[in-house]
């Protein structure tokens, strides 16, 4: 059975975390909207699924269309092993990836912190003072976070045991969304938080990983979707 991802074409956006687990987990996939007809067909799942999205990414497994990243995320983690089968790690590894989410949606408002209807150059007044607190207290307070699951009891390879989830994942694009978006920042952040630069380098080693990256499939990051990199906010 080949998968088939809705999400909109020529953006990685919230997409892409879905992309990662299932190029990790070597599944069959289609990306509808980007082959030819492919937005035609996601417009019209989005009005005549059973239980439609309210928006992608949303991912058709034969019967079943699951929307919502970290719902699809737990979906795949439980058919291609990227998250523990017992119900301890199999939530704990959810958990983590809502608060990824949470993070995915405070780096989003820090471009759009007004209104996602209104254009960057309406509201940059008011996104340079959200950038400029998000880059000073909640990004190292979600670093400091991760770095500590990363060091409790004691220094590991990954998020949840020892082998790789879905959260390692998502975590690994938002760091490289981060770079694209705030080198800067970046570059005087990342010194504090270790284990999260070796963990994204973890995961951009993975086989699979490795050969999506360096592969047409992979999306240039770009000024149209979540991370978007804007000089003036990244002072």
């Amino acid at each position: 059975m080949a998968y088939e991802l809705f999400y909109w074409p020529g953006i990685q956006g919230r997409g892409e975390f879905v992309r990662l687990a299932l190029e990790e987990a070597g599944a069959e996939y289609v990306d509808v909207a980007r082959r030819a007809g492919g937005m035609d067909l996601l417009l019209s799942a989005l009005d005549t699924e059973a239980h439609p999205s309210f928006a992608p990414p949303f991912l058709r497994a034969g019967e079943l269309t699951i929307g919502q990243v970290a719902n699809i995320l737990l979906f795949l983690g439980e058919q291609h092993a990227l998250a523990p089968r017992s119900d301890p790690g199999r939530l704990w590894t959810h958990q983590l990836q809502l608060t990824i989410a949470d993070l995915v949606a405070e780096i989003h408002d820090t471009h759009h912190p007004i209104a996602t209807s209104l254009y960057y150059e309406d509201q940059k007044p008011e996104a340079q003072r959200r950038a400029a607190d998000f880059i000073e207290t909640r990004l190292p307070k979600f670093f400091g976070y991760f770095s500590r699951i990363l060091s409790n009891p004691e220094q590991r390879d990954w998020l949840v045991g020892d082998k790789p989830t879905y959260a390692d994942l998502s975590l690994f694009q938002v760091i490289e969304g981060l770079r694209y978006a705030f080198p800067n920042a970046m570059k005087r952040l990342e010194g504090d938080y270790p284990a999260l630069a070796a963990l994204r380098d973890r995961v951009a080693a993975r086989p699979n990983i490795a050969a999506y990256l360096a592969s047409p499939r992979r999306i240039p990051f770009n000024q149209n979707g979540i991370f978007r990199h804007y000089p003036e906010l990244d002072e």
